[in-house]
């Protein structure tokens, strides 16, 4: 298959969305690739101190890079979709309603069932691949 037949719909799939690129048949990134080019982007310079690229997004499945700096924080929040948190690089801290918080760590992963409230720390500048899922 050519690259350019990679984005295009298959069969009776509906529609790409706005950026066909998330969406193609078959997508390959290099995570360290992408890692390094959202610290070189001037968003990483900003006080939320963290950043993100969605890599994947098809109906109902997204793959998320997200990079934060140590201290930095999101809010309680939940996700309508199930959920995985895969720890690339760094240590962060999720913490559930009533729950002990959970440390993870470079290689650690961990999944939330759909609408769990949660948050999050950086304990260290970290990056992490989030999957959200059923959305």
């Amino acid at each position: 298959m050519r690259a350019e037949e990679l984005s295009k719909p298959l069969g009776n799939s509906p529609p790409r969305p706005r950026l066909p690129e998330l969406s193609a048949v078959v997508i390959s990134k290099n995570v360290w690739y992408e890692i390094e080019r959202l610290k070189a982007a001037p968003a990483w310079q900003q006080a939320t101190g963290r950043s993100s690229e969605t890599l994947a997004k098809y109906p109902g499945f997204s793959i998320i890079l997200l990079l934060m700096k140590a201290g930095s924080q999101m809010g309680r929040h939940h996700a309508e979709g199930r959920i995985s948190v895969y720890v690339i690089e760094g240590r962060i801290r999720l913490s559930l309603a009533g729950g002990k918080p959970a440390d993870l760590g470079a290689g650690d992963m961990l999944t939330l069932d759909q609408g769990v409230d949660h948050q999050l720390e950086a304990v260290q500048e970290s990056a992490f691949l989030l999957t959200v899922a059923g959305t």
